[in-house]
C-alpha cells in the first residue's frame, strides 16, 4: 500500500513549487525562463482534471444518473431524445451555464436549480433545438458540487442507436479524448444488440470503462444479483470486456434521499459506491501519473537551473581573459547548433510537403470509394419500384452521408495522428541531442557537472477535450419532372433520374471530402508550425541559460567589478536553497516511483 508523504499531496507540491518561485524572483530576469517552466508546471497541477464521460442508450436514466451524481436535479431529463449535444460540468463556486453558439454565447448564473434546467432546455433538448437548428456548439456548466471539487469534468453524451443522425459515431470520435468513461445500461432490458455494437468499438476508444446498473429500486434483490451476472456474462462473451466492474444503482433512490437528507435511501441506492470509487481512481491513478510527471519535470528543470547558476559562479570567478577565451570557443558551438537547426527546419518543410502530398492521394482515393458507396445505394433504391423514390432516396442519403462522413473523419484522424507522429520524432531527437550537445561544451570549458537531460520530449501537445459536430452536405437540388417527362417509359424515367443523381453525388462527395480535406490540411500546418516554434524555443531556451548566462557575467565583470564579491555570495546562496528543494522533490519522485 502507498504511504502519503506530505510532498505527495497535491497542496503541498503547489507550495513547493511556489518555494522554487520565490527564489527565482530574487535571482532576477535573468532566469526568466526556469521561472516560467516551474509556473506552467504549477498551473498545469492546479488545473488538473479528470475527464469522465457519460454514455448511455436512451431512457436509461443518463441525466437522472448525473444529478444524482451532483447532488440536485440540474440537468433536463427528456421524454424524447435530447439533440447531438454533449454537455460539460465542472466545478464553479456558484451555478452557471455558458452556451457557445455559431454566433456568439449565451450565459447564465443564479441559484435556482430548475431555472438552470429551463435554460439548458432551450438549447439541448430536440423539441426546442430540433436537429440543433440554433447553432450550439457546446454547452458548459460550472456547480458547487463535491465531486467536480476533486477534479472531475463529467460530460452527459447524446444517448447511442437513437434516431437522431450519426450520434454515436461522433460519440466514438470523441471518447479518446477522455479519461475515463460510465456506461449504464438498465434493469429493462439488461442490454440490447445496439449497446453490445456500441460497446464492441468502444474497447480499443477509450482507456477505462466503468458499467452502472441503473434502476434497481425496480427489482428484487435476487433479481438485482441475476441481472448483474447476466450482464457480466454478455460484457465478457459478447463485448469481450474480460473483468468487468459493474456497479448497482438507482439514481431516482439516489436523488430522493438528496432531497430528503436521508441516508438509509442514499446508502440502499448504492450512488456512494460509485463515488468512492471515482474518488480512488483519481486520486490512485490519475492523480498520481500527473504528480510524478510534474515532479520529474520540475528536477529537470532545476537540474537545469543548477547549471545555470554554476556557470555564474564560475564565470564570475574566472579571470577576464580566461573568461574571453572560453567564451569564444563555446560562442563557436553554439553558431554550429545554430546552422544544425536552420538546417533540420529546411528539412521540416520537406516533411510537411510529403505530408500534404499524401493528403491528396488520401482524399482522391476517399472520393472514389465514397463515389462507389453511394452509387451502390442510389442502385439499390432505383431498383426498388417504389413510388416516389427521390424522396426515400433522400431519406437514405440524409442517414447515410454523415454516417459514412464521421466514420472517415475517425479514420483520418487516427492515420495522420500517427503519421506526424512518425515524422517529427527523428527531428525532436535531434533538437534533444544538440542541446544536450551545448550542455557538455559549457560543462567542459568551465568545469562544472554536466546535467543530462533523461528525456528527449520537447514537443507535447495538452488536450482538453472539445466535441466537434460536422455539417455534413446530404441534400439533392432535384428539379421536379415536367409533364413530358411523366409520359416517358418506367425504365427511361428512371435511367433519367439515376443520371441527375450521379451528377448529385458527385457534388455531394467533392464537397464533403474538401472539407475533410481543408479540416486536415489547417491541423497538419498548426502541428508543423506548433512544432517549429517549439524546437527553437528549446534550442534558444539552452543557449540563453549557457552562452547568454556567461556573456551577462562578462558585462558585470567589466562594468561593476566592485559588486562581483556580492554577486558571488548571493548566486552562491541561492544554489545552495535550490539544491535543498530539489532533494526534496526527488525523495517525493522516488516514493511515487516505488509506491
Amino acid at each position: 500500500m502507498r504511504q502519503e508523504t506530505p510532498l505527495q499531496e497535491t497542496g503541498n507540491l503547489e507550495n513547493l513549487f511556489e518555494e522554487i518561485l520565490q527564489e527565482l524572483s530574487k535571482l532576477g530576469s535573468e532566469f526568466e525562463s526556469e521561472k516560467i517552466s516551474i509556473e506552467n508546471l504549477r498551473e498545469r497541477l492546479q488545473k488538473e482534471r479528470f475527464h469522465l464521460a457519460v454514455l448511455g442508450q436512451f431512457k436509461r436514466g443518463k441525466s437522472t444518473f448525473i444529478n444524482a451524481l451532483l447532488g440536485e436535479e440540474i440537468l433536463p431529463v427528456a421524454v424524447l431524445p435530447l439533440t447531438a449535444l454533449p454537455i460539460f460540468l465542472s466545478f464553479g463556486s456558484q451555478p452557471r451555464a455558458q452556451v457557445l453558439l455559431e454566433n456568439g454565447v449565451k450565459e447564465w448564473s443564479g441559484e435556482d436549480p430548475e431555472a438552470l434546467r429551463e435554460f439548458l432546455s432551450q438549447f439541448v433538448a430536440e423539441t426546442e433545438n430540433p436537429e440543433n437548428r440554433k447553432g450550439v456548439l457546446q454547452v458548459e456548466v460550472f456547480y458547487p458540487s463535491p465531486l467536480l471539487q476533486h477534479g472531475v469534468v463529467l460530460i452527459d453524451t447524446p444517448g447511442i442507436g437513437s434516431t437522431l443522425r450519426h450520434n454515436t459515431e461522433v460519440t466514438l470520435n470523441f471518447l479518446p479524448q477522455c479519461d475515463a468513461a460510465l456506461f449504464l445500461v438498465s434493469a429493462d432490458p439488461p442490454i440490447t444488440e445496439v449497446e453490445v455494437a456500441f460497446l464492441q468499438a468502444v474497447r480499443s476508444r477509450v482507456a477505462r470503462l466503468f458499467f452502472v446498473l441503473n434502476k434497481i429500486d425496480y427489482l428484487s434483490e435476487t433479481d438485482i444479483a441475476s441481472v448483474h451476472d447476466f450482464l457480466r456474462e454478455v460484457l465478457r462473451e459478447r463485448a469481450g470486456f474480460e473483468n468487468p466492474l459493474i456497479f448497482p444503482v438507482s439514481a431516482r433512490m439516489a436523488l430522493e434521499g438528496q432531497k430528503r437528507g436521508d441516508r438509509v435511501l442514499l446508502e440502499r441506492s448504492g450512488i456512494h459506491k460509485i463515488l468512492q470509487h471515482l474518488l480512488s481512481f483519481l486520486q490512485k491513478e490519475k492523480s498520481h501519473a500527473l504528480r510524478e510527471a510534474l515532479m520529474r519535470k520540475a528536477i529537470e528543470v532545476l537540474n537545469e537551473l543548477s547549471m545555470h547558476l554554476r556557470l555564474c559562479i564560475r564565470s564570475l570567478e574566472m579571470p577576464i581573459h580566461d573568461l574571453d577565451e572560453r567564451l569564444q570557443i563555446f560562442s563557436e558551438k553554439v553558431r554550429e547548433a545554430e546552422r544544425e537547426r536552420i538546417h533540420m527546419g529546411d528539412l521540416l518543410l520537406g516533411e510537411r510537403k510529403r505530408m500534404i502530398a499524401f493528403l491528396e492521394e488520401w482524399a482522391e482515393n476517399l472520393r472514389q470509394g465514397a463515389r462507389e458507396h453511394f452509387r451502390s445505394i442510389l442502385k439499390e433504391h432505383l431498383a426498388d419500384r417504389a413510388e416516389n423514390p427521390e424522396a426515400r432516396i433522400q431519406e437514405v442519403f440524409d442517414r447515410e452521408v454523415p454516417a459514412f462522413f464521421e466514420r472517415e473523419l475517425s479514420k483520418v484522424v487516427r492515420v495522420f495522428e500517427t503519421k506526424v507522429t512518425e515524422a517529427l520524432k527523428p527531428y525532436e531527437q535531434r533538437i534533444h541531442e544538440l542541446t544536450e550537445a551545448v550542455r557538455k561544451k559549457a560543462a567542459e570549458l568551465f568545469d562544472i557537472p554536466c546535467y543530462v537531460s533523461r528525456s528527449s520530449e520537447v514537443f507535447a501537445v495538452e488536450k482538453k477535450p472539445y466535441w466537434v459536430t460536422h455539417k455534413w452536405y446530404t441534400h439533392f437540388h432535384l428539379l421536379p419532372e415536367g409533364f413530358l417527362a411523366t409520359l416517358l417509359p418506367e425504365k427511361t424515367r428512371r435511367a433519367k433520374l439515376r443520371q441527375r443523381m450521379e451528377k448529385e453525388i458527385e457534388e455531394l462527395v467533392t464537397t464533403n471530402v474538401e472539407n475533410l480535406r481543408w479540416a486536415t490540411l489547417q491541423n497538419l500546418d498548426q502541428t508543423f508550425r506548433q512544432f517549429v516554434a517549439t524546437i527553437n524555443e528549446h534550442l534558444e531556451r539552452t543557449v540563453s541559460a549557457t552562452q547568454g548566462a556567461i556573456e551577462r557575467v562578462r558585462s558585470k565583470k567589466a562594468e561593476e567589478s566592485q559588486n562581483v564579491a556580492w554577486e558571488l555570495e548571493k548566486l552562491r546562496r541561492a544554489l545552495k536553497r535550490l539544491q535543498a528543494l530539489q532533494e526534496q522533490l526527488s525523495m517525493g519522485h522516488n516514493l511515487e516511483n516505488t509506491s
